[in-house]
């Protein structure tokens, strides 16, 4: 990542057109026309680079890496495992994945191929080790790619297998395991680990233990694939940095895990842009982008973004003049030194032939994408001073991967629509909309470096996060958690003695029922009686809790539990807790996060109103703040006097804001500001 520039480009797959010379050179032009800098090649060339077993032909990559690098273009070069060749599947049927039926798949897609298989990781190992020898030292190679877009599981005899080790190596006896699952219901108990069986629909799926640890296995192995890939490089003298590219809010995995075995976390943004108002969609992909960033605390890589309209979306909805742009600086205000696209050209025929792509079928530099491509190139080589800039958040949402797959398999309040992931949203939003920076993390993170922590929702307990959370507030800090939480263990069994399990001390109540409220249901918080206030829609949950010290300040307004407590607050040593009881809206979450960040004492990093359509974000150097200001409308925002008079004495490095205070449509402005005092 030491190159002084913002990285532009995106996936560049050359070996579709090997027989067509002259449209590998027109790239040549065209790219350097774009102000494209750096591509990633290589991930879905395996059939080329060994076309038959044991015959490497890696001569035309190398060829493509030569030229590019003379005109000024960098490359992230891809291992190929994400999509086997043919003689593979053919040859070795065990590379194959078998799925939750124990049906073997047929050759085909692209992750369709076991991480256990010791013939896959030692066919995936030997092209691993051709491609680091030949690029090791290459100059113009400037990161390793591993794979792509990792995900699935297999469930073939050597999955159950390694499933097996892990569980004795996690648990060391099966009476634990037994005790750990809760087994002892409807009669499932284990006498030995070799009885274990993977979940599946035609077999056992209702012991909520082994459906939690067997996500857990399924992240470790790809872990594990993913670390003896980046081996087999480093083995054959490959020093450059590594990186996997992750996906939007993906359920199979816990990136947590494998952030940890990459030096630079990247990922693909397909947002659903125009199908809500965009600043709602910019929100939602916001979050991921600062999830991206808070799990390794460092810039990440925009790895994949579509310059015109994916193809395998419900509905391929072209994003309208200036929204690529306004997308592209909302990845690197969030964290991001790259803006990388998928593609650089569009490919002739297959699955993806009609995704969108900086040259189309047309073949010319002559339309409205590839314009706005080149403008959107011609901005990211002014402002190289952005690459490597941090963002220091003192505010955290946490979102954990571990907690939603419990979430989701909880079988009750509410089997369809518990919401973790919207009421997250919703918290983040109102956050943001205040004008402040937020971390995105998990559990296993510390809660030390902020001073206003979000825990919505933290049905399972695990890395000690109630521990962490009492230490917070007893410090000082402000903690705003909700319904729904400190239910289970990590084994997802239920705490006995009283929920939240831990923090019932620090909120100041406890748990006594929760109601599942129908689609069409709702209720209503209110003041408690006799005080002025707004009135809040709730849906979905209603937790009925007992105080045990916290402050009312919003009950019920119907049903059987009209007058109990529905929003809380407790002091517990010098920090304060809020204990949000039901599902409430984001008018909710605005009023309440207003009221929390003034009590944490944080200031935002704009004073006065900030008009609903725009997002603030910033990055700091050791001299410089860089304040990111968008406007996700299609029509002019208006800034107000005092938030203008936030940046007064700043450098306008981007954008326009006119003499009254108006930002265009999809207008993105960027004000450098000095950290130490200078003007």
């Amino acid at each position: 990542m030491r190159h002084g520039s913002l990285w532009h480009g995106g996936d560049y797959n050359p070996e579709q057109w090997l027989e067509e010379p002259e449209i590998l050179e027109n790239d040549l032009e065209y790219m350097k026309e774009a102000g494209i800098n750096t591509v990633t090649m290589g991930m879905f060339s395996w059939s080329f680079l060994e076309p038959e077993e044991g015959r490497f032909r890696l001569s035309w990559l190398k060829d493509r890496v030569n030229k590019l690098y003379e005109q000024g273009i960098y490359t992230i070069l891809g291992t190929p495992s994400g999509a086997r060749p043919k003689w593979l599947a053919d040859q070795y049927e065990e590379v194959l994945r078998v799925d939750e039926m124990r049906r073997r798949q047929l050759f085909g897609r692209r992750h369709n191929h076991c991480y256990t298989s010791p013939v896959y990781r030692e066919k995936v190992k030997l092209v691993n080790e051709r491609l680091a020898e030949e690029f090791k030292s290459h100059p113009g190679v400037r990161m390793w790619h591993i794979s792509n877009e990792y995900g699935g599981e297999c469930h073939c005899p050597l999955c159950q297998a390694a499933f097996r080790k892990w569980l004795e190596k996690r648990y060391g006896s099966v009476d634990r395991l037994n005790r750990s699952w809760c087994t002892a219901f409807w009669s499932h108990v284990y006498q030995s680990f070799d009885q274990v069986e993977s979940p599946s629909s035609i077999g056992e799926s209702m012991v909520h233990g082994l459906n939690l640890d067997w996500k857990r296995f399924v992240t470790d192995q790809t872990a594990d694939f993913l670390k003896w890939e980046i081996d087999s490089l480093k083995e054959a003298g490959a020093a450059q940095p590594v990186t996997t590219n992750l996906m939007y809010d993906y359920r199979g995995l816990n990136y947590k895990k494998l952030s940890q075995e990459v030096d630079v976390v990247s990922w693909d943004t397909y947002p659903l842009w125009h199908k809500e108002k965009e600043v709602l969609t910019a929100r939602d992909n916001g979050m991921q982008h600062d999830y991206m960033r808070s799990l390794k605390k460092k810039p990440f890589l925009l790895m994949e973004s579509c310059p015109g309209s994916p193809n395998w979306q419900g509905v391929s909805k072209l994003k309208k003049p200036g929204l690529l742009k306004l997308a592209s600086w909302q990845a690197v205000a969030h964290g991001s030194d790259s803006v990388l696209y998928f593609q650089i050209r569009q490919s002739r025929g297959s699955s993806e032939k009609f995704h969108g792509a900086v040259i189309d079928h047309y073949g010319k530099t002559d339309t409205r994408v590839f314009e706005e491509v080149k403008a959107i190139g011609k901005e990211l080589a002014l402002l190289g001073e952005l690459a490597g800039t941090g963002v220091r958040p003192r505010v955290a949402l946490i979102y954990d991967a571990e907690n939603r797959w419990a979430i989701e398999d909880t079988q009750g309040p509410r089997n369809k629509g518990l919401y973790y992931h919207e009421t997250c949203v919703k918290v983040y939003s109102a956050i943001k909309k205040l004008g402040f920076n937020v971390d995105v993390i998990t559990m296993e993170d510390s809660l030390e470096d902020y001073r206003l922590v979000a825990a919505p929702m933290l049905y399972l307990y695990r890395s000690k996060i109630g521990e962490k959370m009492e230490e917070f507030v007893r410090s000082g800090g402000q903690l705003v958690t909700t319904y729904w939480s400190g239910i289970v263990d990590e084994a997802d069994r239920c705490f006995l003695g009283g929920t939240p399990h831990g923090l019932r001390e620090v909120v100041g109540l406890r748990s006594a029922e929760i109601d599942g409220l129908y689609d069409w249901e709702r209720n209503y918080m209110v003041p408690v009686s006799g005080e002025k206030g707004k009135r809040y829609e709730c849906r979905n949950l209603c937790d009925l809790v007992k105080l045990e010290g916290a402050e009312v300040l919003m009950v019920y307004e119907t049903d059987f539990y009209k007058g109990y407590p529905a929003l809380t607050r407790n002091s517990y040593g010098k920090g304060d807790a809020y204990y949000v009881c039901a599902d409430a809206g984001q008018d909710f979450y605005d009023d309440l996060f207003r009221k929390a960040v003034d009590e944490a004492g944080i200031r935002p990093l704009v004073e006065g109103s900030i008009p609903e359509e725009v997002e603030v974000t910033s990055r700091e150097s050791e001299q410089y703040e860089y304040l990111f200001l968008q406007n996700f409308s299609q029509t002019p925002a208006m800034l107000e006097q005092e938030l203008l008079n936030s940046f007064s004495e700043g450098r306008l490095l981007l954008g326009e804001i006119s003499g009254r205070g108006e930002m265009a449509p999809y207008e993105t402005v960027i004000i450098r500001r000095s950290l130490r005092g200078e003007p």
